[in-house]
């Protein structure tokens, strides 16, 4: 057993349970019993006590954390730096790491997928104003709420970014799938170090695939120096290109052609949340930087050149050139300045020729009959399907309106209607298309009721989410504030959050320990504090029926009133347990007699037997059995002797002994002498051994 667990440190901090195992720290679960409140407490490894290099990075990291006030990064309350231990107390995070939620899901939604990026971008945007570089964000350090919230954690290795930003080139500090180029060779690292480990992340999540993965940690370290990834998606076509765009600006290899900023990349995935069609404009930073480059070999007329493969490709000018044998006799012609007129002459004639054949061409177009054609129906047909068969040279106005009930791309309605009248061939026909680029204002909610809320986002084509907040200030029920905020420009088809008061929290309670407690017990202590008590019962359990093995949710955290708490109970199958009992017999009896056992009322056969008491003073039952039973013995019909037996103890109680009556023919003389009182008959087998010869005799 870990020795931490059931201790208190300083008098104030009572350590519960380990959570969390690290390279040079574990994490336990906690409770401040000066503050009343669960908290996390992470503690120096003891083979590290002594090692420069990891103190400076425990105390780096407490220094790190707590000039850092966010939602989104874990909170730091306490430090201890003594000679016999040195930990630090932190915000108790009831959640999963983002790894473990994306081993989960696999692909994560991609609005889930940037919900939980924008979250971690805003905590670097604080910590990046602070002059604080995490240099190790990775799934594995995030931390995922039930609610949805991400906490940032572990900033063992983070510098302060106006200090030494140079990381140890013999010593590669980092998760090697996250990394950065300029950290993995050892260049200067900044705030772009921690938006390239984002984009990686962001990958991860939108393909359920790492960009570089490899057997060998310094392979996949190269690949993040050299190789390209392959584009999102191409691994998952549904990721919209906006948002691929964005992925891999944040990956790029130079630090310069990433995001400046983590409130320069949030500015465009506001941009693209708004907008999911949108196509950024990044310039060349897609662009192949060595493209191919094509040589085009020329001949002359006469087809009597060649050229020479072994050219020379660092001239200026390389892409062209022209290769003769007779390069040495080749002189270019001169021509009388006669010549050069009378070509300039040709080429205008020729020129003004083709301009009037045009000009003709256009009119006998345009002095074409226009035909009065009946307006066709569009609506229901794609834009794509009307294009390719537009006979009549329809010109069309296109609007987009949103139909969650419709295929993208659907004309909903159009202008004027099908049939309603004719209209000249050529004519500008208004349709109505069902997708998500036209742009709407978001209405304004704030105190509406829920309903009415819903109702008016619908109106708009907008996706309500609703999300409950505690809140007393406002009725409950009633829209506190929207996102984006009333009047944003957003479009058709967007999700637009709307945060719902939810009144007051409800009252919490500490969960009590009740392992080890019966049943009835755990159930009334946590009757009392108002929590509801269900049951699940274990068959594979040693402990005694209706013992308490463990509580769900564990004990020692705090959960609203009400709240189920499911109590594993043992139900006593598994505490079987064979215990001798030690039959006394009737002495000097040299007859046959016939012994039956019945145990709780049924008689078991295995040990009805027939036998000689004078020669087996002792018989021996071997009973297997949990609980508690009740065992009589049987002589010729006739109870002979009475037990109790507690399995779990072991222990047999004899708890009537009666007279064995000898067989007879004569009138039955009732007996004046009581039953003999009970005796406990330990497990041990009597001093005396029993009689075991050749004349003994068993049915």
């Amino acid at each position: 057993m870990d020795k931490y667990i059931g201790k208190r440190l300083d008098g104030r901090y009572e350590i519960h349970e380990l959570i969390g195992v690290g390279g040079m720290a574990n994490v336990y679960r906690c409770t401040d019993t000066v503050d009343d409140r669960e908290v996390a407490i992470k503690i120096l490894k003891d083979e590290y006590l002594n090692n420069e290099e990891f103190i400076r990075r425990f105390k780096n990291e407490s220094k790190a954390i707590a000039m850092l006030s966010h939602p989104n990064i874990v909170k730091v309350y306490d430090v201890s730096f003594g000679d016999m231990i040195q930990y630090i107390v932190m915000e108790y995070i009831d959640g999963i790491t983002l790894k473990e939620y994306i081993d989960q899901q696999g692909i994560i939604e991609w609005k889930d997928a940037l919900h939980l990026t924008t979250q971690v971008l805003k905590a670097l945007q604080h910590a990046h104003e602070c002059g604080i570089v995490h240099r190790d964000i990775k799934p594995q350090n995030i931390m995922l709420l039930q609610d949805g919230t991400i906490k940032v954690t572990d900033f063992g290795i983070a510098r302060f970014s106006d200090k030494a930003t140079r990381t140890m080139t013999e010593q590669a500090i980092g998760s090697v799938h996250y990394i950065a180029p300029e950290q993995a060779r050892g260049d200067v690292t900044d705030g772009k170090t921690d938006i390239y480990s984002v984009g990686v992340m962001l990958y991860e999540m939108l393909t359920g695939k790492l960009p570089f993965d490899s057997d060998s940690a310094v392979s996949v370290a190269l690949m993040q120096l050299q190789s390209t990834p392959k584009r999102p998606r191409e691994i998952n076509p549904g990721i919209p290109i906006g948002l691929e765009q964005i992925t891999l600006k944040a990956m790029q290899k130079q630090p310069s052609d990433r995001y400046a900023s983590a409130a320069e990349m949030l500015s465009d995935i506001e941009r693209f949340r708004l907008n999911p069609s949108i196509v950024f404009d990044y310039g060349s930073s897609f662009v192949d930087n060595q493209p191919t480059k094509f040589v085009t070999f020329l001949k002359d007329a006469k087809n009597n050149n060649s050229y020479d493969d072994s050219f020379n490709e660092n001239k200026e000018d390389s892409s062209d050139y022209y290769f003769d044998d007779n390069e040495d006799e080749h002189e270019a012609k001169q021509h009388k300045p006669s010549y050069y007129a009378i070509k300039g002459v040709l080429i205008s004639a020729l020129f003004v020729c083709a301009v009037f054949f045009v000009i003709a061409l256009v009119r006998g177009c345009s002095s074409t009959q226009s035909k009065d054609v009946e307006v066709p129906d569009f609506v229901g047909k794609t834009l794509v399907e009307v294009k390719e068969n537009n006979e009549d040279n329809f010109q069309f106005e296109i609007n987009s309106k949103y139909d969650d009930s419709k295929d993208m791309g659907i004309i909903l309605d159009q202008e004027p209607a099908a049939g309603s009248m004719k209209v000249k061939t050529g004519s500008t026909i208004k349709l109505t298309v069902n997708g998500t680029d036209t742009e709407v204002s978001v209405p304004f909610v704030t105190n509406y009721s829920e309903s009415e809320s819903l109702q008016a986002l619908k109106d708009k084509s907008l996706v309500p989410q609703v999300v409950y907040v505690e809140n007393t200030k406002t009725p409950k029920g009633y829209v506190i504030d929207t996102f984006p905020k009333a009047g944003a420009k957003t479009t058709i088809g967007s999700d637009v959050y709307i945060y719902v008061a939810n009144g007051a929290r409800s009252t919490q309670v500490t969960i009590p320990s009740v392992e080890g407690q019966n049943l009835s017990e755990a159930r009334s202590a946590l009757n009392e504090l108002g929590l509801t008590v269900e049951t699940v019962y274990d068959d594979d359990s040693k402990e005694a029926k209706d013992t308490v093995i463990c509580s769900s949710p564990l004990p020692y955290g705090k959960v609203d009133e009400g709240t189920v708490v499911t109590l594993t109970v043992s139900s006593g199958k598994g505490d079987k347990k064979t215990v001798d009992v030690f039959v006394d017999l009737p002495a000097d009896v040299s007859d046959s007699v016939s012994m039956t056992v019945i145990i709780d009322g049924v008689l078991d056969s295995q040990y009805s037997k027939t036998l000689v008491p004078k020669y087996n003073k002792t018989y021996t039952l071997q009973i297997t059995g949990s609980g508690t039973s009740n065992v009589v013995v049987q002589l010729d019909g006739e109870a002979y002797r009475e037990y109790t037996i507690d399995f779990a103890t072991g222990s047999v109680t004899n708890t009537v002994n009666h007279e064995y009556n000898y067989p007879t023919t004569a009138p039955i003389v009732p007996s004046t002498q009581p039953p003999t009182q009970p005796d406990i008959i330990h497990t041990e087998p009597p001093t005396t051994e029993p009689v075991t010869d050749d004349f003994n005799i068993f049915g």
